[in-house]
């Protein structure tokens, strides 16, 4: 069975084509009890999805990062880091791997991104620029208008809020499975 890690994937959406595939999808994600952190070497993995929390990053909470000081980036960063880990780890059987974030300060670790997309490129009618690491190929795109706009921005302030702005858009899902098997 070809086996797909789903790093830092609480809600499913992103690694949810490749379960419907029939995939062995190994999905962890800390509000699971599973801390990437400490995931050892799986054995062999086809593909790694890769989405660390992004509140630390994402250019969206600029302004609180001065506020939280160094203690909050470095917690980011040492999840950052365990996704490469894992990455470098199985990169003996790896078919492709990605890594994503909003647009923010992690191409400032990682360097330039492979690529960026909004929702709206893959068929969802909003927009949340996204940049993807990694080595894979790149989905066809599929542009709708951002009728939405940029709804992330909108949401009111809850407990839920950091989890649905965290949600990988459907098409966009649907799209990487398609050209990455």
């Amino acid at each position: 069975m070809m086996t797909v890690l789903s790093l830092c994937d609480y809600t499913g959406e992103w690694s949810k084509p490749y379960r419907e595939a029939g995939y062995d999808v190994v999905q962890v994600d800390i509000k699971h009890g599973q801390d990437v952190r400490l995931l050892r070497h799986m054995g062999p993995v086809r593909g790694i999805l890769a989405a660390p929390p992004c509140t630390e990053m994402a250019s969206s909470g600029a302004r609180w990062w001065e506020e939280k000081g160094e203690g909050a980036l470095l917690g980011a960063l040492a999840v950052v880091d365990a996704c490469c880990r894992i990455i470098l780890a199985h990169r003996a059987t790896v078919m492709w791997w990605v890594l994503e974030n909003p647009v923010g300060r992690l191409r400032h670790y990682l360097g330039d991104p492979r690529m960026a997309f909004d929702p709206c490129d893959y068929g969802d009618p909003y927009t949340k620029r996204t940049l993807l690491w990694g080595d894979f190929k790149e989905p066809v795109m599929a542009r709708v208008p951002a009728f939405e706009g940029s709804k992330m921005h909108l949401l009111p302030p809850s407990p839920e809020r950091a989890t649905l702005r965290s949600v990988t858009p459907s098409g966009f899902a649907r799209a990487f499975f398609e050209a990455n098997p």
